[in-house]
């Protein structure tokens, strides 16, 4: 299977992207999806991380209080890797089953941490979607009701801008708007149909 990863800075518009791809019947694997799914309620995951912070960072139902864990682990680089060390294994392997379950010609898996984590030995190509950082900051802020600082922190724990386009095979500019962006991805889709098709023969 040909896997392309997606991966950009918050506010970036990774989902933008992965949008515009599956609407071509492409098969996106989100790792932010698997990431809640490896932690539902009952599940071994919570259970050590209610073990670890506290039974409180559950609501009454045994769900996570994301909000609440953000803010632990974006402020304490211990208590971050402590739950990265936890959960990454955990969703490489979700991730891997996946793949291995792809029907389309090609998959994409979009994570905002390929390159921080080894789920970028999974992709045979990256594609990086890349924005100045301001314009990650306002977009971050006005999606999420995030405050600057806290925008900023998640910013920190990931790969600079500068380190992350060295890394990417391909590279998508989204600062002009929707028409932009489907064009560009029209265009990779048909390069990575043909290289899909190359990497089966």
């Amino acid at each position: 299977m040909f896997v392309v990863g997606l991966t950009g800075g918050i506010g970036s518009g990774k989902s933008a992207v992965a949008t515009l791809f599956a609407n071509k019947g492409v098969t996106v694997i989100n790792a932010d999806s698997l990431a809640r799914e490896v932690v539902v309620a009952g599940s071994d995951a919570i259970a050590q991380i209610a073990l670890h912070f506290g039974a409180d960072i559950l609501d009454d139902a045994g769900n996570l209080k994301r909000s609440e864990l953000r803010q632990i682990v974006f402020a304490d680089k211990q208590e971050r890797l402590w739950l990265e060390t936890l959960l990454h294994p955990l969703i490489a392997k979700l991730m891997q089953n996946r793949i291995a379950n792809c029907a389309s010609s090609f998959c994409i898996i979009e994570s905002p941490l390929l390159l921080e984590t080894e789920q970028h030995k999974l992709v045979n190509r990256v594609l990086v979607v890349d924005v100045a950082e301001q314009t990650q900051l306002q977009r971050a802020m006005q999606r999420d009701r995030n405050d600057e600082t806290t925008i900023r922190a998640i910013m920190a724990t990931q790969m600079s801008r500068v380190d992350r386009l060295q890394y990417a095979d391909d590279v998508i500019v989204n600062e002009t708007g929707i028409s932009a962006l489907a064009a560009a991805v029209h265009a990779l889709h048909n390069k990575y149909l043909a290289l899909a098709a190359g990497n089966a023969q």
